[in-house]
């Protein structure tokens, strides 16, 4: 038998907001699922696209020699999906980082659960600031990472003693048109933005125009990083650091939306 209930449904949090999700399309789906849940309207627009690298000859040699590394540091979720391989194939006595939760769950599903994480900032400042990482003369550590990533975690590890190899195992490239993001923008579906990459933000703003710019910059902007912010707000977005990753970009929204409700609801 079943039971009907004569209350209107319950109206979460984030009803009606329309949140604009940048991540690259494999991530994206999990916090918009989550936004989902709140209420939110969430607009996938992915300003990343991840591509496999054009030739795997290195990766798969480094793979065949993981048992001559000491560590593998995997630099984001990207960086797991392409770069890692089956957990049979993962040395027990290789020790394992992430710069953060979701680099480390995404390696979890790929069957690798020993990762040690930084315990304040996720990301490479706070990796270089773990004790395991100081002390390196002569060990050998793979960085697992895109194309063209940042050189300051491998030049600071090679500074403290370590052999450092860097592993590319992905390529990002820009979207190549934004019809239904502009289209979004124009007809005022769009109340957030949420950016976690400097590059995705680079994209972004490349494929707008004079007309739809100013519409993005009137938007609250969710980031998880002060080094994204800065960018952002050097474009003139109004950019609000958040502490941690999807959990941080959440709990921003919401406390942003409890104070500045939409005017439509």
């Amino acid at each position: 038998m079943s039971v009907h209930s004569s209350e209107p449904p319950r109206r979460g949090p984030l009803q009606d907001v329309g949140v604009l999700v940048t991540r690259p399309a494999r991530q994206a789906a999990g916090l918009a699922a989550q936004l989902a849940a709140l209420g939110a309207s969430p607009i996938v627009f992915p300003a990343t696209v991840i591509l496999p690298p054009p030739d795997r000859t290195r990766l798969d040699r480094i793979h065949a020699t993981l048992d001559r590394f000491d560590i593998a540091i995997f630099a984001s979720a990207n960086a797991v999906e392409f770069g890692a391989p089956g957990p049979q194939s993962w040395p027990a006595r290789l020790r394992t980082f992430a710069p953060g939760p979701g680099t480390a769950g995404a390696l979890a599903a790929a069957g690798i659960h020993e990762v040690t994480i930084p315990a304040a900032t996720f990301d490479s400042e706070g990796l270089l600031a773990l004790p395991a990482l100081c002390q390196l003369t002569g060990r050998r550590i793979a960085i697992f990472r895109g194309e063209d990533g940042r050189d300051l975690l491998g030049d600071t590890l090679r500074a403290r003693g370590a052999v450092v190899e860097y592993v590319d195992c992905y390529r990002r490239a820009a979207p190549r048109e934004a019809q239904g993001l502009v289209a979004a923008l124009l007809d005022g579906r769009v109340d957030a933005v949420t950016l976690t990459t400097s590059e995705g933000l680079d994209n972004l703003w490349k494929l707008l125009d004079a007309d739809t710019r100013p519409r993005l910059l009137r938007l609250p902007t969710f980031v998880p990083h002060p080094r994204i912010a800065e960018h952002a707000r050097g474009l003139g977005f109004q950019a609000i650091v958040t502490e941690g990753a999807d959990a941080g970009l959440i709990a921003g929204l919401l406390e942003w939306f409890a104070s500045h409700p939409l005017l439509r609801r």
